[in-house]
C-alpha cells in the first residue's frame, strides 16, 4: 500500500465531497424528485412499479439515512487529512524589569509529509536587548534570522506511520460506506417491489372473489323464481345461499388482505414531505399495463463473474481486507528501531547583534536519534492480533462469496421454476373456464347437475387465484434475481 501525500488540492476536493455527498447521490440516479409528480402521475393514471420505486429511491428514510452516514465517514476523512496541516507557531517574550533587557518574537510553519513519516519547517526570529548568558541562544542579529529544517523517520515511520495510517483508512471507510449507499438502495428497492406486486395480487384475487360473489347473486334471484314457481326445490336455494355466505367470506379475506398490502405499500410510497401515501384500488394497473413476465433467457445473460465482482458485500470485503493488511504494516512497523535525521540551515543577517560574532554566521546542523525496544510485548501482541483479524476477514470473504453463488444458483432455479408455473397456472385457467363454459351449457339444458355448477365455478376461480399467484412469485423472482445481480435499470437505480 502506498501512501500519498495530502495537499490542499486533496483537502479542498475531500471537504467539496463531504458537502455535496447527499445531493451529488441523489442527482447520479438520475430521477425526478417526487411529491406533486407523484399525486400527478396517480392521478392520471394507475400506480405502475416505476412510480413506486421513483418514490422509494428517494424518499425511503433507510436510504437517506445511509446517505447521512456515508457523509459522515467522508468527514471522518476530512479529518484525518488535518494531521497534514500546514501549522503556524507565533511566540513573543520580553523582560518588563530587572537588570536585562533582552525580548524576542518569532514565527514558524511547519508542514508535515507523507513520504518519510517526514516534517519541514521554517522561522523567523527577531531578539532585542541584553540576555544572561544562560538564555544567550535567544539573540540574533539586528535584522533577525532565518531558519529552514526537515526531520526524516529512517526505520520507524519510513513507509506507514499512524497519521498516515488513519488517512488511508478513512479514506477506505469512506469507500465502504458509499457500498453500503448501494447495498441499502438495493433491498429498499427489491423490498418496494416485493410490496407493490404482492398488492398487485391482492387487488387481483379480490376481482375474483367479486366476479364468483356476483354470479351466486345473481343465481340466488333466479333460483328464488324457480323455487316460488315449484320448478326447483327449496334445497338449491339453501345451497347457493350456502355458497353466497362462502364466497362473501372469501372476498372479506381478500379486501383484508389487499388493505394490508396497500398500507405495506404506503410505507415505500411517500411525497416530497415523507409522508406516507396508501393506494386505493382505482389505481391498480390491468395486466395489459403490466405486460408479461420477464423473459428467463434475458435474465441469464448476465456473467456470473461480473455478477460476483460487483456485489457490493464482496467489494466491502475486499476493502476490509485492504484496511486489515494496512493495520498489519502499521503494528509491524511499531516493532522496528526509530532513527531519526534532523537537518537545519539557520542564518542570521544585518549588523551583529548584541550576541556578538558568534551569531554572524550560516550554521548548518545534523543530528541523529536512534531509538530500541527491548522487549516491545504490547507491540507485538497488537500484531498478532492484527494478522489473526487479517485472516478472519479473508475467511468471511471466501464464505460470503460462496454464499452468495449458492444465492444466485437458488435464485435462477427459483425463478425458472416460477415461470413455468406461471405458464401452467394460465392454461390450467384456460381449461377450467371451458370446464363453466360446458358445465352451465349442460345445466340450462337440464342436463346438468347445480352442484357440479357450483364445484365448476370454485374450481375456475381456485385456478385464477393460482394464476394470480403464480404470477406474482414469477415477478418477486425476476426481482430478486434482479436485486442479486445489481441491475440497477430494473431496480429504478440507474
Amino acid at each position: 500500500m502506498t501512501f500519498g501525500p495530502s495537499g490542499l488540492a486533496r483537502l479542498m476536493l475531500v471537504a467539496a465531497l463531504a458537502g455535496a455527498t447527499l445531493s451529488q447521490s441523489l442527482a447520479a440516479q438520475d430521477i425526478e424528485p417526487v411529491g406533486d409528480p407523484l399525486k400527478q402521475a396517480l392521478a392520471e393514471g394507475p400506480l405502475l412499479p416505476d412510480e413506486v420505486l421513483r418514490s422509494s429511491a428517494l424518499t425511503f428514510p433507510r436510504i437517506l439515512e445511509s446517505f447521512e452516514r456515508e457523509a459522515a465517514a467522508r468527514a471522518d476523512q476530512l479529518a484525518a487529512d488535518g494531521a497534514f496541516d500546514l501549522m503556524l507557531e507565533a511566540e513573543a517574550y520580553d523582560r518588563i524589569t530587572g537588570y536585562y533587557s533582552g525580548g524576542y518574537a518569532s514565527v514558524k510553519a511547519r508542514q508535515p509529509i507523507a513520504p518519510y513519516g517526514a516534517e519541514v519547517y521554517g522561522s523567523y526570529r527577531l531578539s532585542d536587548g541584553d540576555f544572561p548568558i544562560y538564555e544567550n541562544y535567544y539573540n540574533t542579529n539586528e535584522f533577525g534570522e532565518l531558519k529552514v529544517g526537515a526531520l526524516l523517520s529512517l526505520l520507524r515511520n519510513r513507509n506507514i506511520d499512524p497519521r498516515r495510517f488513519e488517512v488511508e483508512d478513512t479514506r477506505l471507510a469512506a469507500d465502504q460506506a458509499g457500498l453500503d449507499v448501494l447495498l441499502v438502495r438495493l433491498n429498499v428497492q427489491f423490498e418496494a417491489l416485493q410490496a407493490y406486486w404482492r398488492w398487485v395480487a391482492t387487488g387481483n384475487e379480490i376481482r375474483v372473489y367479486e366476479e364468483l360473489l356476483e354470479i351466486a347473486e345473481a343465481r340466488a334471484i333466479g333460483l328464488g323464481r324457480q323455487v316460488r314457481a315449484g320448478a326447483s326445490p327449496r334445497i338449491a336455494l339453501t345451497e347457493n345461499e350456502q355458497n353466497v355466505i362462502r364466497r362473501r367470506t372469501l372476498l372479506a379475506e381478500a379486501r383484508r388482505n389487499f388493505t394490508t398490502a396497500a398500507n405495506s405499500l404506503s410505507f415505500y410510497l411517500r411525497n416530497s414531505d415523507g409522508q406516507l401515501f396508501v393506494p386505493t384500488r382505482n389505481q391498480l394497473p390491468d395486466a395489459a399495463t403490466l405486460g408479461a413476465l420477464p423473459n428467463v433467457e434475458a435474465l441469464l445473460a448476465m456473467e456470473r463473474n461480473r455478477i460476483l465482482a460487483a456485489r457490493p458485500e464482496l467489494r466491502t470485503l475486499a476493502i476490509a481486507i485492504e484496511r486489515a493488511h494496512n493495520r498489519v504494516e502499521l503494528r509491524r512497523n511499531d516493532l522496528r528501531p526509530r532513527l531519526d535525521l534532523n537537518a537545519e540551515l539557520s542564518r542570521d543577517f544585518g549588523p551583529i547583534g548584541d550576541g556578538g560574532v558568534s551569531f554572524d554566521s550560516t550554521d548548518t546542523v545534523v543530528g541523529l536519534k536512534f531509538t530500541v525496544p527491548l522487549q516491545n510485548r504490547e507491540a507485538r501482541g497488537a500484531l498478532r492480533r492484527a494478522e489473526a483479524e487479517l485472516r478472519a476477514v479473508e475467511l468471511e470473504e471466501r464464505r460470503i462469496a460462496d454464499e452468495i453463488a449458492v444465492e444466485i444458483d437458488n435464485i435462477l432455479a427459483n425463478l425458472d421454476a416460477a415461470l413455468e408455473l406461471a405458464s401452467l397456472a394460465g392454461e390450467e385457467v384456460t381449461q377450467a373456464n371451458a370446464m363453466v363454459a360446458a358445465e352451465r351449457r349442460r345445466f340450462s339444458l337440464g342436463a346438468g347437475d347445480f352442484f357440479l355448477v357450483n364445484l365448476r365455478e370454485e374450481t375456475a376461480a381456485d385456478a385464477q387465484i393460482r394464476q394470480i399467484r403464480a404470477d406474482l412469485n414469477g415477478r418477486l423472482a425476476a426481482a430478486n434475481y434482479n436485486a442479486a445481480t445489481m441491475n440497477l435499470e430494473e431496480l429504478g437505480l440507474e
